[in-house]
């Protein structure tokens, strides 16, 4: 009779504890944690990775349950497409791809259309992949580079008095020497010509530990602004060597990928006054909360130092896997809750994106980022941006509102490159159904 008890007694337990799940969903991680970008790509993945975590807690995307497995690109290119290739076909398939690179994003943009995998480049990347009718499997979601340095001048043109106040000021755009660092130029350029402002270009070799020299022929030209087009230890580098030269913090605007606290901590004093611009509204969320709350406190959170949860790059991280599990909700209820969801239907799922204020609020992330509702013709979903400054301790949001550059422009220069790219490609723009 005890024998009995206690087989019934364990079965009980075992199903109170245990979770029967209907299906996996496949996701590769293309990371880079080591290296001069390595503390950059830890938060941001260490986001992804605890807001996965949260869902499966929380019993998945309809008895879905999230896996994932790690390949470390170092953010290089080549090693970038090895990894993706290494893991495409893992575990029935990957749905999703988000290396967090460029480079790597350029060198995976025509396989990822070939094996039906969407691409993800949560605000960097090729920005004309905007146009879904000639790229339907990349997804520059949320905000591009080219609306990002079409918001920069607005912002700067604030600063000045006006947009007409800009006419024969100075403006250097230091870059990472890359993709990455020369893809806002077609819309600098053609913003100089509108307004009448002197476009200096000076790059920077990547990682930058040096830049003694670019930061002298910036204190020769004497520019009105400089725009910090930088990443990883660049970023530091190149406040310090900046305050090293004389030249204001307060006239240098960062690229996003350069306002972070990985950015402005090591550089310390350097920093205090700087500001950047950012796809997300820095503070704290229930979204925050409930991670520390039920990841961290069952052990499964992903980062070590506790204090990064919420940071900058964390936070990113975050708004990129909640982007994937909403495009994997929205799929499901096309093609079926509670199953695994292609890659062709993750494509739709992420080419209907709605994400509202009122889901923003659902999810415990109301304004973390734009509300975003993404079509065939806009596979970037919003092109909103905020100014943030660091006050030496943490970043504050300068613009209390959304903003946006000239979107006008922008989808002109768009039209034309992802023609250009659709010629060449013997592409036919067409949506995809």
């Amino acid at each position: 009779m005890k024998l009995i008890k206690s087989l019934v007694l364990g079965a009980a337990l075992l199903a109170s504890s245990s979770f029967v799940w209907a299906a996996d969903q496949f996701i590769p991680l293309l990371s880079y944690r080591v290296g001069p970008y390595g503390s950059n790509g830890t938060s941001f993945f260490g986001g992804m990775i605890d807001y996965m975590n949260l869902v499966n807690i929380n019993g998945g995307i309809n008895g879905v349950k999230l896996i994932w497995e790690e390949c470390e690109t170092e953010y290089n290119p080549s090693r970038g497409v090895e990894c993706y290739e290494r893991l495409k076909s893992k575990n029935g398939g990957a749905t999703i791809v988000e290396p967090v690179s460029t480079s790597i994003a350029y060198g995976i943009l025509d396989r990822v259309a070939t094996d039906k995998i969407p691409l993800t480049t949560l605000g960097y990347g090729r920005s004309d992949a905007a146009n879904g009718k000639v790229f339907p499997y990349v997804f520059p979601l949320l905000t591009t580079y080219w609306n990002q340095a079409a918001a920069m001048v607005v912002y700067l043109g604030e600063k000045s008095g006006g947009m007409d106040k800009l006419k024969g000021k100075k403006i250097v755009h230091l870059y990472h020497d890359s993709a990455y660092g020369k893809e806002p130029l077609p819309v600098l350029e053609a913003e100089a010509a509108k307004y009448g402002f002197e476009l200096i270009k000076i790059p920077v070799a990547p990682p930058g530990n040096e830049q003694q020299s670019q930061w002298l022929q910036i204190r020769q030209a004497n520019p009105d602004y400089v725009i910090m087009w930088t990443f990883g230890v660049m970023s530091a580098v190149g406040l310090k060597t900046a305050q090293r030269n004389g030249f204001p913090r307060e006239k240098i605007l960062g690229v996003w990928w350069a306002g972070s606290e990985e950015d402005t901590e090591p550089a310390g004093e350097a920093a205090k006054g700087y500001s950047a611009m950012s796809f997300n509204t820095p503070g704290n969320f229930p979204l925050i909360d409930e991670i520390r709350n039920k990841v961290y406190s069952a052990g499964k959170g992903n980062l070590k130092e506790l204090d990064r949860v919420g940071n900058v790059m964390y936070m990113r991280g975050i708004t990129a896997a909640v982007m994937m599990v909403e495009g994997l909700r929205t799929a499901q209820n096309k093609y079926g809750k509670g199953k695994t969801v292609t890659g062709e239907q993750m494509r739709w799922g992420l080419e209907n994106l709605n994400i509202d204020a009122a889901r923003q609020k659902a999810l415990g992330v109301s304004d973390m980022f734009p509300t975003i509702k993404t079509s065939c013709d806009d596979h970037e979903g919003s092109g909103a941006v905020k100014v943030v400054q660091w006050d030496g301790k943490q970043w504050v949001a300068v613009s209390k509102n959304w903003i946006t550059g000239d979107k006008a422009l922008v989808r002109k220069l768009l039209e034309e490159s992802s023609a250009s790219y659709a010629k060449e490609k013997g592409i036919t723009p067409a949506c995809m159904k």
